[in-house]
């Protein structure tokens, strides 16, 4: 080690350690101490940016497990309103093998373009059990939409006609609200005079709040998001990442 990177060496472990102990440890050091020490440092890291590079992605990596262990452990904290509540549409195998959930906004224009991945793993992979859970973060009219898809949801148990309905309005053009739900709930054959009490009612009320808690509890703040075994995957990740993710959860591996 040179002169110059031994000093270097112990002025940062000096600055952190001044960093981690406080006040205290502070007054050890004078002024000129500290200057010569911020400038050591701030040399090296000007002839050596490449060592900024390293520590964000180091921070990157950092960050990453520690929301995926928040995720695994908000998961095993809420399984059955994640996997089984009654305030919820299943679509896909009912007692599939696993469960993706998806959180989802109807005027989210990546929701939109991950539908066809949805489908796409519904057609091909008969063991999958899809959750859908309303997720309305972009406005007002998002959630005036999701109110009437909750609403519609309680006539039907099956999830056939609300994927139909689902569908309708994630392959519309333009903003989604109330008036356009309601058409899309009328062309599917919803009672549309049910829907109109019913989307004001507890029952929906208590279905957004728990969408909204769990997204909370899992560290969510877009959509999609996704919930795949353990794992939580945020973003439209495109059907190969889906898929990645369904085979981790059903045998450990990327693809089974």
């Amino acid at each position: 080690m040179t002169s110059r990177l031994y000093a270097f060496a112990l002025a940062a472990t000096a600055a952190i350690a001044l960093g981690a102990t406080g006040p205290a440890a502070a007054q050890s050091f004078t002024p000129q101490q500290r200057s010569e020490i911020e400038a050591i440092i701030k040399d090296y890291l000007i002839k050596n940016p490449e060592i900024l590079k390293d520590v964000a992605s180091a921070l990157e990596r950092q960050q990453a497990e520690t929301a995926a262990a928040t995720g695994r452990k908000a998961i095993k904290e809420h399984a059955t309103l994640l996997f089984n509540s009654p305030r919820q549409v299943v679509i896909g195998n009912p007692r599939g093998d696993v469960t993706m959930v998806e959180f989802f906004d109807y005027n989210c224009g990546f929701c939109k373009r991950a539908l066809a991945d949805m489908m796409e793993l519904i057609k091909n992979d008969p063991k999958l059990k899809v959750v859908l859970k309303e997720f309305p973060v972009l406005g007002e009219g998002s959630v005036q939409a999701a109110q009437v898809a909750a609403a519609a949801m309680l006539q039907d148990k099956t999830g056939k006609k609300y994927l139909e309905f689902h569908r309708k309005l994630l392959t519309s053009r333009g903003q989604i609200a109330r008036a356009q739900a309601i058409a899309a709930a009328k062309e599917t054959g919803f009672d549309v005079a049910r829907i109109e009490r019913d989307s004001t009612g507890p029952e929906v009320r208590k279905t957004l709040e728990e969408s909204f808690m769990l997204a909370e509890a899992l560290g969510l703040n877009g959509t999609p998001s996704y919930v795949i075994g353990s794992n939580v995957v945020i973003g439209a990740v495109g059907l190969a990442k889906l898929k990645e993710n369904i085979s981790q959860a059903r045998c450990g591996k990327a693809t089974c």
